[in-house]
């Protein structure tokens, strides 16, 4: 009998840009001051789906092939990159989204090449409010490399709602600003974000999903914690330029794990990632509250 163990998975409603990720040799800028991988308190209260996963550690179960129990974690896993796929391909300041239930799903072994799993899952747009069921199609290569899954998914309906005029409108707010954006603990302690800075908890998500799609795979389920810090920086092009201190939070080895990213954004281009760092664990930073 496999070990079971049933995790509460909060889906912090995440965010639109280009599935191409640009890396360029630039140097990271952000303050750090204190140890670089100090973890600030993460809030317990933030704006959350809440899904029950129930992870079973038979690796017969976590491999499994044929029709899935959609409350596992194979399942569960599979969702939640398609998750990320949706928010790097149509996320946006004003456009989030994440995978409200599974309904079914099945896995199959192709050849030698890796696991293709097959869903029905309910994605909801939580700006618009808007939930609609897709199907999705994705596939873990197998290889002595990592190399990122492959996703097809259809959700039209959720892209219906018009954003352009509100990120017009952020955009050439923090365009002409004359002093430069620097915001730290997006949520804080106590789950609050302020109004004016959801939008950029919003891209901090959306640039971070670059890397949990990158970076899942069929033994992991990649969440978003808290940007711990962002700060604007000058540009001289049309594109607004941040440096993001993220923390991401693995569900299934519970471990945070802390990634510095340079991006910038548009309305027009999204977010392009140009580079970015995972930083060393720190053994001695305190331990965050429960983001479950």
């Amino acid at each position: 009998m496999g070990l079971r163990i049933v995790i509460a998975l909060a889906v912090f409603m995440g965010v639109r840009g280009s599935p191409a990720s640009t890396i360029r040799p630039e140097t990271l800028t952000a303050d750090m001051s204190a140890h670089p991988n100090r973890v600030p308190e993460i809030a317990g209260k933030a704006q959350q789906t809440i899904v029950k996963v129930e992870v079973v550690g038979a690796e017969e179960d976590v491999m499994a092939t044929g029709e899935l129990n959609p409350n596992h974690y194979p399942a569960q896993r599979a969702a939640k990159v398609v998750q990320h796929y949706l928010t790097t391909r149509y996320g946006s300041p004003y456009r989030l989204f994440g995978v409200q239930k599974v309904h079914s799903g099945n896995a199959e072994d192709v050849a030698d090449t890796g696991r293709k799993y097959q869903l029905e899952i309910s994605v909801h747009e939580i700006i618009s409010n808007v939930t609609q069921t897709c199907s999705a199609e994705v596939f873990f290569p197998r290889g002595e490399t990592q190399s990122s899954p492959h996703v097809q998914a259809s959700c039209e309906e959720l892209l219906k709602t018009d954003t352009k005029a509100q990120e017009e409108a952020l955009y050439q707010q923090y365009k002409t600003n004359q002093g430069l954006l620097s915001s730290q603990r997006l949520p804080d302690s106590y789950g609050h974000i302020e109004p004016d800075m959801k939008p950029f908890w919003h891209l901090g998500i959306l640039a971070s999903s670059f890397i949990m799609l990158n970076e899942s795979t069929e033994n992991t389920l990649y969440n978003m914690a808290q940007v711990a810090n962002i700060t604007q920086l000058a540009t001289e092009n049309e594109q607004l330029k941040f440096d993001c201190h993220t923390l991401l939070h693995d569900m299934v080895s519970q471990e945070i794990i802390h990634w510095k990213m340079l991006f910038t954004w548009s309305p027009g281009e999204g977010v392009k990632v140009l580079q970015k760092e995972q930083l060393p664990h720190c053994h001695h930073c305190e331990k965050p509250p429960n983001t479950n």
